[in-house]
Order: C-alpha cells, then structure tokens, then sequence
C-alpha cells in the first residue's frame, strides 16, 4: 500500500546564516538510507562550507538562484534548472540572493558521508 509522508523533519544547518532543511524521506524522517529528498529554503547570503560528499546529489532549484563553486569554476543554478554534483567531487553552495531547492541524494545524507571543509 502507498505510504503518506505527512511532513517533514526540519534538519540543523551548517553555514553561514540559518537555512531551513525540511527532510520528507531519509535517515531522519523516514528511516531511508537508499535516497533523501529535502526541501531547502536559503536566505541571501547565506554561505556552507566547501565539501566533498560521499552521495551523488541532484538538485533542482525552485525559486531564486544556488551558487555552485566546484573546483572547475562556478555555476549559477536559476529556478527551473537542476544541477547533478557526483559523489567525491569537491562543491561549495551558497545563495546570494536567496532560494528555495530541492536536494536529492543518493545514497541519503548523513553527517558522516558528507566530508565538509573544516
């Protein structure tokens, strides 16, 4: 039978002003290790630290615009776009002007697996 998630876990962020992270399935709300799916909502501003995760991630932005720093260069993800960042490659996220996304990762976030900067 179909299962209802019927709300989130609001999960604590790292970074450099207060982002919310509403989990509908992972470790947390769900029990799920296979895959999260968050939805993120950023302040202007607001900066995480560099990391290099041991999950693929996809995220498709919502509303406003994701900074992608990766050691290639630089991305801006705008609403109606999604980026796909493979697992042990080196990003940093943050959103000047502010935004709403959702993140997807395979397999599901966890503190341990996510090797941020120090």
């Amino acid at each position: 039978m179909p299962r209802i998630i019927p709300a989130p876990t609001v999960i604590p962020s790292a970074g450099t002003r207060p982002k919310r992270i509403e989990e509908f399935v992972g470790r947390v709300n769900t029990s799920t290790a296979a895959i999260s799916i968050a939805r993120m909502t950023s302040p202007p501003g607001w900066v995480e630290p560099g990391q290099r995760p041991e999950f693929d991630e996809y995220t498709l932005v919502l509303h406003g615009r994701l900074r992608v720093e990766a050691e290639g260069g630089t991305l801006d993800v705008t609403a109606g776009q999604a980026l796909y960042v493979s697992a042990g490659e080196w990003v940093r996220y943050s959103t000047p002007d502010g935004a709403s996304y959702v993140a997807i990762c395979l397999p599901a976030f966890s503190p341990g697996t996510v090797h941020r900067d120090e």
